[in-house]
């Protein structure tokens, strides 16, 4: 019967006379037969179904033996032997192939259970190893898959399923597709996929494997000395449990004997896993690593892998099936290059016609992919300005894109960069610090120097006086703009943690300073702003002369003078007036102020009503000679200052000023109302003093020798009193900590707010005794009322409270330890019954008893607020609604609570120089602002370029210090976690931010970038 089956397959008859006869001798070979015929007939099968060279042959093979394993069990079992079965695996040289292996499959599914199945199994459990350790093709690895997936208990058991799995691995990396089209794709990834899934099971049953396979895995992919590994190995990790990600890479990226070679060569295969159409997780592996590297501050790996496989990455979005993988890793390795320019570039040249393909698409997955690639462009432009003849074709194509916000943009720039990867050597290692998670960036203290640093970044933080320096260009007439142009650049776009302003205070020095001591801050504002105007002035005449030199043509009348960036932005007018009380001639005048200087009125003052009105003096107090003011206190050139007052019995309407606070709602009903209680009551308390002024003039001159010896008397006891207790704090160190009772100096009486000082800056003053004003119409010194008023407010309005005062008694200054409520939103009257709305954006805060010593630091938010404040998705306040804490090389989150709270809780720190920022447009509804109109101005190359290289040599100096000090740790002893907590982030407002040292503000030793 074998002969004839033989004889007919091989025969040249048709196929379908073939397959009837075929049937007849298989519905024969169903009947019982002798053992012979039997085993020629299973012999025959073996053959045809391994050796078969046609479909047929190798069906009919399979078929019979079915039949003899269904009708004949008994045959079978002595047939299917351990001998057979390795005559079949090691019938050839090399592997067995995948029709040998599914003959044993067969074989096994025919066999009864027994004996002979049991040693077969056993057999199988060696051979299957072997056969493995042989590195057989795709095709023998599937079907060995198929074997082991139907029949678990040939699988190695012991120590030898480790090896197996070890290498099973070595096998996948050794696939290859075959270049038969899509068909042998497809099919390639299909038997990757079933070696990959046999993986799976073995890792489900014996869970302790993963990691060493996973170290097998990484073997493979980092050696360099082999042809590069198959990408079929991607297969494997859609089975690798996530929860052991973060552990694998960080055990992984502290390995001291993984080399730089050997990661980079790992690191770049895994990204060519991209185009893997099967995998999942994938990218998030990849992602993971390279926060990985980033934490230990390996950032030249990072940037010769993203330079080297960007481009590829980018390509993989023309393909939907990797599309999303794609897209990911493309996101984080364009949003973590933030410190050059250089990778992003590579794409420009095809991000265009990527452009054009994903809209030629028209698919959701398209549409979705050209949303996100249009918000990443927009963040690199926005990251990366100065270059519009190389943006121009990208912004061409997607113009009709959606255009995130500038919020939106920073929060994707701050949210991945490499330097904002937290290590866990920063716990022993506190150099090994990352940039603020504020996004914001230090200055460091060079030695007493945090009054500049308080306002450089309470400049920095005005962002319309910003921009105006940013956009200085090249060649210009300014070197000091021009310095302050590259320490704003830095501020803005630098990846260290802090920077030294060193370069620009040795430009900038107020030359009656002593180098080395604390200052006031307020004086170096005025000289800093003086010397930037007169610079720009200076500037501009040479530039117009120069022009006007080069002319050919006749001279042209010199144009007139142009308003400075100092004048536009923080200059204003104030006009005084002056009343001869004899002849009731007014004289007036009008100056430019760039800040205010606010002195603090008498205590008597503080006992009236001050909300809205101007306070009225108590009865019976005098007219007294203002105290000396301090340095910081003299008039300067472009602002007008206001001494202390003497009281005021005038009968002149007064300023009005209106204070709200937190919110802006109910400003035009609510002000209304209290205006209109405001007015009657000053109408009736204007009245009853115009009745009593003539009686306190006549008992005024009874009582005035009784007054003054009593008031020598008791000034002399308080002056005694106050200069012990100030030697006492001064002993204690301070004395004012934390919790104490607050320190009230002779104008402590009671609390004031910064509406009080506004108000007794503008309320109108008696020029009397020593004081009296020279009328001309009277040819005489004759008593006068002088009036001040605000004839323009300027656009950031910077208000200094005047707490230094100078003792000629004691010939010691003094610092007035008053707590100032500060509000958020100030209308700040103008001549002609108008006012001006402006909204609080930065406060200087000095800590400490006097001018020439203690601490300044800076509390800031943008200043472009408006009101309602609203919380942004992490659950903090929108940027323009945030304050931060800078305070030298630290910055913080803080809030406006804290800003009022500050000297509550620590009477040395109290505001010192206030900055407000004009609200345009009050009254009118506010327009959706432009999502480009926030953008930061663009700068030039060269600036650019330096911050490139800047950042490029901060990211080599965090690896080298990253690795010194790593390998130092690794020869430590074990010892429990000495450094845990020693660098961890403090919230600013639990303690005093007070402390002034060369690293200021509690910050480390930080890599100087000088400007």
């Amino acid at each position: 019967m074998d002969k004839i089956l033989e004889a007919v397959v091989t025969s040249s008859y048709p196929a379908s006379v073939k397959q009837g006869l075929v049937r007849r001798v298989l519905e024969a070979a169903r009947q019982p037969l002798e053992r012979e015929q039997c085993l020629a007939l299973l012999g025959l099968g073996t053959r045809l179904y391994v050796g078969g060279a046609e479909e047929l042959a190798r069906r009919v093979g399979c078929q019979l033996l079915h039949v003899a394993g269904r009708h004949h069990p008994e045959v079978f079992a002595e047939f299917f032997s351990a001998r057979r079965v390795l005559r079949l695996l090691q019938g050839g040289a090399g592997p067995p192939g995948p029709r040998a292996l599914a003959c044993v499959q067969l074989g096994l599914q025919l066999l009864p259970a027994g004996p002979a199945a049991e040693e077969v199994s056993a057999l199988l459990r060696r051979e299957v190893l072997r056969t493995a350790c042989e590195r057989p093709g795709p095709a023998v690895c599937a079907q060995l898959a198929r074997l082991l997936a139907r029949h678990p208990r040939c699988l190695p058991d012991g120590p030898h399923r480790l090896l197996f799995c070890q290498q099973l691995l070595r096998c996948l990396g050794r696939f290859r597709c075959p270049a038969e089209g899509e068909d042998g794709a497809v099919e390639f990834l299909e038997q990757a996929q079933q070696v990959s899934a046999l993986l799976a099971q073995l890792w489900r049953a014996q869970p302790a494997a993963i990691l060493p396979c996973l170290k097998e895995l990484f073997a493979v992919i980092s050696c360099a000395e082999e042809e590069p590994p198959s990408s079929a190995l991607a297969s494997v990790v859609q089975h690798l449990p996530l929860e052991l990600m973060d552990g694998v890479v960080r055990n992984l990226s502290n390995d001291d004997s993984v080399t730089d070679s050997q990661m980079l060569t790992a690191i770049s295969r895994m990204i060519d896993w991209v185009s893997w159409p099967l995998g999942r997780n994938i990218d998030q592996w990849i992602i993971a690593l390279l926060k990985g590297l980033a934490a230990v501050k390996k950032f030249s790996i990072l940037i010769e892998v993203s330079l080297a496989k960007i481009e590829k990455v980018f390509s993989k979005l023309l393909y939907p099936i990797v599309r999303v993988a794609a897209l990911s890793v493309l996101k984080y390795m364009l949003l973590t290059f933030q410190h050059s320019h250089e990778a992003f570039h590579l794409l420009l040249p095809h991000i265009p016609p990527m452009v054009a393909s994903l809209l030629k698409e028209d698919s959701n997955s398209g549409t979705s992919c050209l949303e996100q690639l249009a918000e990443l462009v927009h963040c690199m432009v926005f990251r990366f300005p100065g270059f519009p003849d190389l943006y121009e074709p990208v912004m061409e194509a997607i113009k009709d894109l959606h255009v995130p916000n500038e919020d939106r943009i920073k929060q994707l720039l701050g949210q991945d960069a490499w330097t904002s990867q937290k290590s866990e050597l920063a716990g022993f290692y506190p150099r090994l610090m990352a940039k603020s998670d504020t996004g914001k960036i230090g200055l460091i203290n060079l030695g007493n120097t945090c009054y500049v640093n308080s306002v450089l970044q309470a400049l920095f933080m005005a962002s319309d006086f910003r921009h105006c320096v940013l956009r200085l260009t090249e060649n210009n007439s300014q070197p000091l703009m021009t310095k302050l142009q590259w320490l704003f650049a830095f501020l803005e776009h630098s990846q260290r943690p802090a920077i030294s302003p060193e370069n620009f205070l040795s430009a900038s020095w107020t030359p009656w300073f002593s180098p080395g001591t604390q200052q006031d801050c307020s004086e170096y504002l005025k000289y800093l702003l003086d010397r930037l105007h007169e610079e720009e002035k200076t500037g501009t005449r040479i530039c117009q002369k120069l022009k006007q030199s080069s002319s050919p043509s006749p001279p042209e009348e010199p144009p007139g003078p142009s308003s400075t960036s100092v004048e536009r932005m923080f200059g204003g007018k104030i006009v005084t007036r002056i009343c001869c009380l004899r002849c009731l001639n007014v004289s007036s005048r009008e100056e430019a102020f760039t800040d205010l200087s606010l002195a603090f009125p008498p205590p008597e003052r503080s006992r009236h009503r001050r909300l809205g009105s101007v306070m009225l003096p108590a009865e019976g107090v005098g007219a007294r000679e203002p105290p000396p003011l301090s340095p910081a206190q003299v008039p300067s050139r472009v602002g007008l200052r206001r001494q202390r007052k003497h009281c005021i019995t005038g009968e002149a309407p007064h300023p009005v000023l209106d204070i709200e606070g937190l919110s802006s709602q109910g400003l035009g009903e609510q002000g209304s109302r209290e205006e209109k209680v405001e007015r009657d009551e000053e109408a009736k308390e204007e009245r009853a003093d115009e009745e009593d002024v003539q009686e306190e003039q006549e008992e005024e001159e009874r009582t005035r020798e009784k007054e003054e010896k009593e008031k020598e008397v008791e000034e002399e006891k308080g002056e005694k009193e106050a200069e012990k207790e100030t030697e006492e704090e001064e002993e204690e160190g301070g004395g004012l900590g934390p919790g104490s009772p607050r320190a009230t100096g002779p104008s402590a009486e009671a609390s004031r707010s910064v509406l009080d000082l506004v108000n007794y800056f503008l309320s109108p003053e008696r020029l009397t005794a020593e004081n009296r004003y020279y009328c001309e119409p009277c040819a005489s010194l004759q008593e006068a009322e002088r009036v001040v008023e605000l004839s323009r407010g300027p656009r950031y309005l910077i208000l200094t409270l005047l707490r230094f005062s100078f003792d000629l008694r004691t010939m010691r200054r003094r610092k007035i330890l008053d707590d100032v409520a500060i509000p958020l939103l100030l209308r700040l009257p103008l001549a002609g019954g108008q006012a001006q709305a402006y909204d609080l954006c930065s406060v200087v805060v000095h800590s400490g008893l006097s001018s020439e010593s203690g601490h300044y630091y800076c509390y800031a938010r943008e200043a472009a607020a408006r009101p309602g404040p609203s919380l942004g998705a992490a659950g903090r306040p929108e940027p323009e609604h945030q304050w931060y804490l800078f305070n030298d090389t630290r910055v913080s989150f803080s809030s406006f609570e804290s800003v009022s709270n500050i000297t509550s809780f620590f009477p040395k720190d109290t505001a010192y120089v206030l900055f407000y920022r004009q609200r345009p447009g009050e009254g009118a509804p506010a327009e959706p602002a432009s999502p480009r109109g926030w953008t930061e101005p663009t700068l030039h190359k060269d600036l650019m370029e330096a911050i490139s290289k800047d950042n490029i040599l901060f990211l080599q100096e965090q690896e080298k210090e990253a690795r010194s000090r790593a390998a130092y740790i690794s020869a430590l002893p074990a010892s429990p976690h000495w450094g845990r907590g020693f660098d961890e982030d403090k919230d600013e407002d639990e303690g005093s931010p007070g402390g002034c040292s060369p690293a200021g503000g509690n910050g480390g030793d930080f890599h100087r970038l000088v400007f």
